[in-house]
C-alpha cells in the first residue's frame, strides 16, 4: 500500500518546499498511511521579518519626504507671498493670481493626462459651493493679514483656529466636546491673546484678516464634511475643483475691490522699485501655493489623522522660525512664550480630537462627524 500525505498549510508558500515528496513503499500493511509535516527553516522567518522592517522603513522615509516636501513648499511660499505683497500691497489680485496658477496647473495635467481628471458631476459641483465660498473668503484674508503684519504674526493667530472651531461646532451643530477639548483651548486663546497684545507692529486690519480667515477656514470644513461625504475624488482632485470654483467667486470681487487701475499703478511701482525680480516673485508663490496645498491634500489620503495632525503643527512652528529668521522679525521673549503656548495648545487639541474619532468609532457613534476633509483639512497657510 501507498501512503498518502497529508498537507499542512501554513503562512510560508509552496517555493519553500518541494511540490511532491516521494514515499517508500511499505509492504506491511497493518502499518497506517505516514504523516509527513514540514516546520518551516529558521532562515526563511528571518526573510518575512527583514521583509516587513524594510516596509516599515519605507514608510517612514515616504512619511518623511511629504512632510519634507510640504514644509519645504509651505516655507517658501510664505517668504515670497510676503515678499511680494511688501512691493505690491494688493492681496485681492495676488490671492487671485495664486487660485488662477493651480487652477491652470491641473487643467494642463488633465489634458496631458499627467494626472486621471476626477468624474464629477452636477451635484458634486453645487455641494462644492459653500465649501469653496469660505474657502474664498478664508484665503483672501489670508493674504489681507499678511500684507499688514509679519508673517509670523499672522501665523501665531491662524494657530488659534480651533477655537473657533469648537465654538461654531457648539453653538451652531450642537455637537459635545470632551472637558480635555475645552482644557486644550485655553492655551490657545491665552497664547494668542498674549502674543497679539505683546506684538512690536500690531496691525488692526492683520489681526482681524488673521481671525477671518480663522472662522472662514471652520466653516469650510464643516461644509466639506457634510457636503463631500461619499464623493470619490482623490485629495489632490478635491483640491483643484475647489480651487477653480474659488477662481470664479473672487475674480469679480477682486475686480471691484481693487480693480485694473490701481493695479497698474501698483504694478509700474514695483517693478521700478525691485526690477524684473518682481515678476519671478509673483510667478513662485503663485505656482508654490498651489504645490504645497496639493501636497498636503494629497498627505490626507496617505497618512493617519493623527500623523497628519503632528506634521500641520510642526509646519506651522517651521514657518514661524523661518520667516522670523529671514526677514530678521523683532521679537520680544514675552512675544515668543505667547507663540510657543498658542501652538502647544493646538497640538493638544488636535491629539484630543484624533482620540476622540477613534474611541466614536470603536462605540460605534455617529454623533460626530469624520474629520477628514473637516477640523484636520489643511489651511491655506
Amino acid at each position: 500500500m501507498i501512503s498518502s500525505v497529508k498537507h499542512i498549510f501554513s503562512s510560508f508558500t509552496s517555493s519553500y518546499f518541494r511540490r511532491f515528496y516521494q514515499l517508500p513503499i511499505i509492504k506491511n500493511s497493518t502499518l497506517k498511511p505516514l504523516l509527513v509535516m514540514f516546520s518551516p527553516k529558521e532562515q526563511c522567518i528571518i526573510e518575512v521579518l527583514d521583509e516587513k522592517a524594510r516596509s516599515e522603513a519605507a514608510q517612514r522615509i515616504k512619511i518623511g519626504i511629504y512632510f519634507a516636501t510640504w514644509w519645504a513648499l509651505n516655507v517658501v511660499f510664505n517668504i515670497y507671498n510676503k515678499k511680494v505683497l511688501n512691493a505690491f500691497p494688493y492681496p485681492w489680485l495676488i490671492s487671485t493670481l495664486s487660485l488662477a496658477c493651480g487652477s491652470l496647473m491641473m487643467l494642463v495635467s488633465w489634458v496631458t493626462r499627467i494626472a486621471e481628471a476626477p468624474k464629477t458631476d452636477f451635484e458634486f459641483w453645487k455641494t462644492l459651493v459653500p465649501v469653496a465660498v469660505a474657502h474664498t473668503i478664508g484665503h483672501v484674508a489670508a493674504a489681507v493679514s499678511m500684507s499688514k503684519v509679519a508673517v509670523s504674526f499672522t501665523h501665531i493667530i491662524k494657530s488659534g483656529e480651533p477655537a473657533f472651531s469648537v465654538l461654531v461646532s457648539r453653538v451652531l451643530l450642537s455637537e459635545t466636546f470632551p472637558v480635555s477639548v475645552y482644557l486644550s483651548l485655553l492655551p490657545i486663546i491665552g497664547g494668542c491673546t498674549l502674543t497679539a497684545a505683546t506684538e512690536l507692529n500690531f496691525n488692526m486690519i492683520g489681526f482681524m484678516g488673521a481671525m477671518i480667515s480663522n472662522l472662514a477656514f471652520v466653516f469650510r470644513n464643516i461644509f466639506s464634511k457634510k457636503g463631500m461625504k461619499g464623493k470619490s475624488v482623490s485629495g489632490m482632485n478635491y483640491y483643484a475643483c475647489l480651487s477653480m470654483l474659488s477662481l470664479f467667486i473672487l475674480t469679480p470681487f477682486a475686480i471691484v475691490v481693487e480693480g485694473p487701475q490701481m493695479w497698474s499703478i501698483g504694478w509700474q511701482t514695483a517693478l521700478a522699485q525691485i526690477g524684473p525680480n518682481f515678476v519671478w516673485w509673483v510667478a513662485v508663490q503663485s505656482i508654490f501655493y498651489h504645490l504645497y496645498n496639493q501636497v498636503s491634500y494629497m498627505s490626507l489620503d496617505r497618512i493617519s489623522p493623527l500623523t497628519f495632525s503632528i506634521g500641520n503643527t510642526m509646519k506651522r512652528i517651521f514657518v514661524i522660525v523661518s520667516s522670523i529668521i529671514i526677514f530678521r522679525t523683532p521679537i520680544q521673549p514675552i512675544n515668543a512664550i505667547g507663540a510657543a503656548i498658542a501652538i502647544l495648545g493646538t497640538f493638544l487639541y488636535s491629539q484630543d480630537e484624533i482620540k476622540s474619532l477613534i474611541f466614536s468609532i470603536k462605540e460605534g457613534s455617529r454623533s460626530r462627524s469624520p474629520p477628514l476633509m473637516g477640523r484636520i483639512a489643511p489651511s491655506s497657510l
